[in-house]
């Protein structure tokens, strides 16, 4: 189905250890990394079944944006980078970087939402992002936790091109999704004010499907990861979320049966 203007394209993991990256995701989803790029600061992707899913950067000690703790990131479609970060000024983000072009493969950039929550913009030349989706090894769905729900429904429809559906506005669940043309759910903004730590911050979560979240948790251990919160079962399947070797999230889903 055809993915809307703003939604979710692109992910990549910020590390302090590429070659662990490169096993732990390789054995976890099945993975395989492709050859680091000089050029490109030793950015490289991870291919499923050979086609990119997500890509990998080594930290830079004491380097703007590229230090900090190791963390996986999301980047949202945009028709014109510029334009993009121009609307997130306007409705009170900020500008982290960018836009900058990225040789001939899109025009990159990273803004911060109202709740302090940061998105990559990502306006594709001839590198589109992620090509498949809810498929296993790839992503199926992407959720934006954060402490400023209203605020941030109303950024990322007047920023991103969001026509978010409410699935439930009551105290005790609050979440707005984005739908592709057939109608899937794709991403989701979720009241998170609740239940996030108070050294948690709004931040985007991405979900990798998988055929069986209690046995990906059983390799996540095995394989020197740590389980954050453990599977349980949702209307949306059996949801979970981990910790690679040096501390990076991610989620995990299988589809309800």
């Amino acid at each position: 189905m055809t993915r809307p203007t703003g939604a979710p394209c692109w992910m990549d993991l910020l590390t302090s250890d590429t070659r662990q990256a490169r096993e732990f995701y390789g054995e976890l989803f099945g993975w395989a990394a492709a050859a680091a790029s000089d050029e490109f600061g030793g950015y490289f992707m991870f291919l499923r079944d050979g086609a990119p899913v997500a890509g990998c950067m080594p930290k830079i000690t004491g380097a703007p944006l590229m230090d900090g703790p190791d963390r996986w990131g999301i980047y949202l479609s945009s028709d014109d980078a510029k334009v993009t970060v121009d609307q997130a000024l306007a409705g009170g983000g900020t500008r982290v970087m960018g836009p900058m072009d990225v040789a001939d493969l899109g025009t990159q950039a990273i803004v911060g939402d109202p709740a302090d929550a940061t998105a990559g913009v990502w306006q594709a030349r001839s590198f589109p992002g992620i090509t498949g989706f809810g498929e296993l090894g790839t992503p199926g769905y992407f959720e934006l936790l954060t402490r400023g729900y209203r605020d941030a429904v109303a950024f990322y429809r007047d920023v991103f091109g969001w026509d978010a559906r409410a699935v439930s506005d009551t105290p005790e669940f609050r979440l707005s999704v984005l739908t592709d043309s057939g109608g899937e759910t794709i991403a989701g903004i979720m009241d998170a004010s609740a239940f996030l730590g108070a050294d948690e911050p709004s931040e985007w979560k991405s979900y990798i499907t998988v055929a069986d979240t209690d046995a990906a948790l059983a390799a996540v251990t095995r394989l020197g990861g740590t389980v954050v919160s453990a599977a349980m079962d949702t209307p949306y399947g059996r949801l979970a979320e981990f910790a690679d070797p040096t501390g990076a999230r991610l989620k995990l889903m299988s589809r309800p049966g």
